[in-house]
């Protein structure tokens, strides 16, 4: 063995060492992170609060709502490259984190505070602005964390660790989901409602991100070279060629993301036959969170147990199910199991689709092959929105929700029959 070669493995031996000594502090900083940081973020992206807040300042328009979430999604899409261009050459990339982290937040506090000041119009404007700054944003974040995670956690506790602290950040969303349903926006729909329960996430989601400041972060023996951001989108057909497993999956995983096009309207479609009021929102939201935080438990456990290529598969499943199973018969005990299926469904889409990208490929090129998958998937998640709106108001909500559960079928397949589970092939 050369004399390189003997201080390359020394070099990572060392930061094995270091992962390992430090593994329990860096799994409680994530934990915390997660259980508090996402819940404002959860109100976000969960299909219930926004969705009817934009119905509501719009005047009752279903494509203001789907192109509302179309601009957030255009917002994430145009940002994962970047974010991987900003931290694949760098050993540290917390700091990078904290700012982008900071910002997201920023952008539900002044969500908040646009219903105490502006009129409904000028909100209207004020939370579509906001939702595109916040979706740029958490395209990056998305990258920088998920990054920063494959760096402090092993491949082999990873899905118990999302699985945990989503569970426990469940808990705090259903809570908040609950109490500003029930309490903060009551029977009468309000923007002053709504505001109260964006500062009450932004306050907890705020604490959420403070935890991370006790994150020890380990520096790699070996990063990608500094390129610039136009070579790093020359250098992606390559890539691609490089692994065509991974680029079979992150074509199916866009294609099923396209199934989230109906998920603003879920709520919709069930407030014509139940009704839409505060406390509706507060229950159905609830179930969704509670659904997601204790399936998060079963999805950690099967992931780590078989990996996470069979959970993308389960959770898809379990989506198309509770999609047909809301076109039978919208009444208010069918909606609430109906959101608990989707909640629980979405919380195992998620965690799957984006764990199993850490899996494929090697350590240098995790920045780029999170950032060609998710800029990808957004692609589609940003048409999907829009598209569910023009085809809710020309065809109706069904026809929404059949066109997502094809989507979701044709990208289950293609994992089925042409990805192979990548933790047994993989190379570190």
């Amino acid at each position: 063995m050369s004399e390189s070669d003997l201080s390359a493995r020394h070099a990572e031996q060392r930061y094995q060492i270091f992962i390992k000594r430090n593994l329990t502090r860096n799994y409680l900083a994530h934990l915390v992170h997660g259980m508090l940081g996402q819940t404002g973020f959860r109100f976000i992206n969960a299909p219930t609060f926004i969705p009817a807040y934009l119905f509501m300042l719009s005047g009752g328009s279903s494509v203001v709502v789907g192109l509302a979430l179309s601009l957030q999604g255009l917002g994430q899409m145009v940002t994962p490259m970047i974010g991987a261009n900003l931290i694949s050459h760098r050993k540290r990339v917390l700091p990078i984190g904290f700012v982008t982290g900071a910002l997201m937040r920023l952008c539900v506090f002044l969500m908040g505070l646009a219903g105490f000041f502006l009129d409904t119009h000028a909100t209207l404007v004020a939370v579509i602005c906001l939702l595109v700054l916040f979706g740029i944003f958490e395209g990056a974040q998305g990258v920088i964390f998920n990054y920063l995670m494959s760096k402090v956690i092993p491949v082999n506790k990873r899905g118990r660790l999302t699985g945990f602290r989503n569970f426990l950040a469940g808990i705090v969303s259903a809570a908040v989901a609950y109490i500003g349903g029930t309490y903060l926006i009551g029977s009468e729909l309000s923007t002053t409602g709504y505001s109260w329960t964006f500062l009450l996430a932004f306050v907890l989601t705020s604490i959420g991100l403070a935890s991370l400041m006790l994150v020890r972060e380990p520096e790699p023996p070996q990063v990608s070279p500094r390129i610039s951001l136009l070579q790093q989108f020359r250098d992606v057909p390559a890539f691609l060629r490089q692994d065509p497993a991974f680029t079979r999956y992150f074509v199916a995983r866009a294609i099923a993301t396209m199934g989230r096009m109906a998920l603003p309207f879920y709520i919709l479609f069930a407030g014509e036959a139940i009704g839409l009021t505060g406390e509706t929102l507060g229950i159905v939201t609830f179930a969704f969170a509670l659904a997601g935080t204790v399936s998060n438990l079963i999805w950690g456990a099967i992931a780590d147990a078989r990996g996470f290529r069979l959970l993308l598969l389960l959770s898809c499943a379990l989506w198309v199910l509770s999609t047909l199973l809301l076109i039978v018969a919208p009444t208010f005990v069918l909606t609430v199991l109906v959101f608990s299926g989707i909640g629980a469904a979405v919380q195992g889409f998620e965690n799957a689709s984006r764990s199993i990208v850490l899996e494929f490929g090697d350590r240098t090129n995790v920045p780029l092959r999170i950032a060609i998958a998710n800029t990808t998937s957004q692609i589609t998640g940003a048409a999907g929105p829009l598209v569910g709106g023009l085809l809710a108001a020309a065809f109706g909500y069904e026809t929404v929700f059949l066109v997502s559960v094809l989507f979701l079928l044709a990208g289950a397949l293609i994992v089925l029959f042409m990805v192979p589970e990548p933790r047994f092939r993989q190379v570190r």
